[in-house]
């Protein structure tokens, strides 16, 4: 398979408040690149979200806006590039409102939830989190709420779950956002 796992980590609840992003690229089932930075939202931070992620607004004080990653990374976004998340609703949520909070162009590409496809998989799990899973399926997942460390552990579901089940249990998950 070749498909872009993303994750997006935020400052606060608004959805446009990306404070890092991580990008790791998968081709032939095996990860030929990452990208990955923090980045600097025009909001508050939250001290639930710190908590969660541990980036502080000190942490992004010097980091990129949006608009400056966006021409790197929107390569990514096609019509025809898969790109995963686990719990891809929040992940695809973030960069839409990212994009229309900073009026840039949306963007349609193909796109997968590694939570459904291990809901399907694997019903027998306690829960489908993504530390979860990782470590059912031996998975390395070292800092859980890290988008680099995050958007492997998904890359990684998803190729294992290639291997075991085949891109025709796979593409009926696969949809157009």
């Amino acid at each position: 398979m070749n498909f872009v796992a993303m994750d997006f980590e935020t400052a606060s609840a608004q959805r446009h408040s990306a404070c890092s992003l991580a990008l790791t690229i998968v081709r032939q089932n095996k990860v030929v690149d990452e990208f990955y930075t923090l980045i600097k939202p025009d909001t508050e931070f939250s001290w639930r979200n710190t908590q969660i992620h541990g980036i502080h607004a000190s942490d992004v004080a010097d980091a990129p806006t949006f608009p400056e990653i966006w021409p790197h990374i929107n390569q990514f976004y096609t019509n025809n590039q898969l790109v995963v998340a686990h719990n891809a609703p929040f992940d695809n949520g973030v960069l839409k409102s990212t994009l229309a909070h900073y009026d840039l162009a949306p963007v349609h590409y193909l796109t997968l939830d590694t939570v459904k496809t291990s809901r399907r998989f694997f019903p027998e799990f306690p829960n489908h989190k993504l530390n979860t899973v990782s470590e059912r399926l031996h998975v390395n997942l070292e800092h859980h709420h890290n988008a680099l460390d995050d958007s492997l552990a998904c890359a990684n579901i998803l190729i294992y779950q290639d291997q075991q089940f085949g891109a025709s249990a796979i593409k009926p998950f696969v949809k157009l956002q």
